[in-house]
């Protein structure tokens, strides 16, 4: 009698069966594993639109605000309200701007790689390849050589001199000033005084000693207290940051605003206390008035500057309401006292 291998049961595998509607399809229904041929039908947007939307993106026209200190010697001179100062002003404000742009598109154009590399930098127009690398150095020179030409033409050499030596000092700080320590400090610093001088350069005004040491101070305590507050929310991320913020430290920076705030308060009660035994008949003396409305502008301030909370200068000052009052305040004052010299 033999043995028989036992029989084993082998496991039944269902054939898929076919699907009518694959073998069949029904045109009215679209296939899931085919793209949907009515998305290409939908027009792209034209490459000319998004190519001057990047340009324009890469001008940052919230920097824009900054200009507008050219207004500023003019105002404290009291020459502001005159149909031929607003007009020479609005140039001077356009040539300003214009060369602005100018070191943003030639700084995004070299930090294309740069910024690649960076979580936020990296949607920057250039970076993100919507505006070509040699289409942003071919608009930000052309924008470098017309804007001092063309204030040497519409203005005043004094003028087109000032804008050529902007652009010249910040181009430079681009290329290697943004690495060396306290330059980088002087150099953005001297960036906003030359904005305030710019005004009083196009009207032929001559600037006050004070008004240069009130700005220029008033600049270097904004910048400072910008860098501190960089280095605070910084602290341990140094490859999320620019490379110099390790190299300050907190104290240091903390030094510079607090020095920065104290002369540029010193510089203003100067100002205001120059001629401060002469009376005004009638009138509040308002000139000194607005030393408090400054003081307390300054205050409140390094609020910010000491909580590591103060960014862009016009964030803070439009971002805070209190801020934004007393600054409403102070130019009131300030006002009255240029209107009765």
């Amino acid at each position: 009698m033999t043995e028989t291998a036992p029989l084993t049961k082998t496991p039944l595998t269902k054939t898929p069966r076919p699907d009518p509607s694959r073998a069949f399809p029904d045109p009215s229904r679209p296939d899931p594993s085919r793209p949907d041929p009515s998305l290409s039908a939908i027009p792209l947007p034209a490459r000319t639109g998004s190519l001057l939307a990047g340009l324009l993106r890469t001008a940052r026209p919230k920097q824009w605000v900054k200009n507008t200190l050219v207004v500023a010697a003019p105002a404290a001179a009291g020459r502001l309200f005159s149909w031929t100062a607003l007009t020479e002003l609005a140039l001077v404000f356009a040539l300003f701007t214009a060369c602005a742009a100018a070191v943003y598109l030639i700084n995004d154009a070299r930090d294309a790689d740069a910024d690649r590399a960076h979580p936020v930098k990296r949607h920057r127009p250039v970076a993100a390849g919507q505006v070509p690398v040699p289409l942003a150095h071919a608009v930000g020179g052309a924008l470098a050589v017309l804007a001092p030409a063309t204030a040497a033409w519409l203005t005043s050499p004094a003028v087109a001199a000032l804008l050529a030596a902007y652009l010249a000092m910040q181009l430079a700080y681009c290329v290697s000033l943004k690495h060396v320590l306290v330059v980088d400090l002087v150099v953005v610093t001297t960036g906003f005084l030359m904005r305030a001088m710019v005004g009083g350069l196009a009207l032929g005004i001559p600037l006050s000693r004070w008004f240069l040491i009130t700005t220029g101070f008033g600049a270097l305590f904004m910048v400072s207290a910008k860098r501190y507050s960089e280095a605070v929310q910084m602290a341990g991320k140094e490859g999320a940051t620019r490379a110099l913020l390790t190299e300050y430290t907190t104290g240091y920076l903390r030094f510079v605003w607090q020095l920065a705030a104290g002369v540029a308060v010193l510089g203003y009660c100067l100002w205001a206390l120059e001629e401060g035994g002469v009376p005004y008949p009638g009138v509040l003396p308002w000139r000194q008035l607005s030393v408090v409305a400054f003081i307390l502008a300054v205050l409140r301030y390094a609020v910010f500057a000491d909580r590591g909370t103060a960014g862009e200068p016009e964030e803070v000052v439009l971002g805070d309401r209190a801020l934004t009052l007393i600054g409403a305040a102070w130019a009131a004052m300030y006002g009255l006292a240029v209107a009765h010299w």
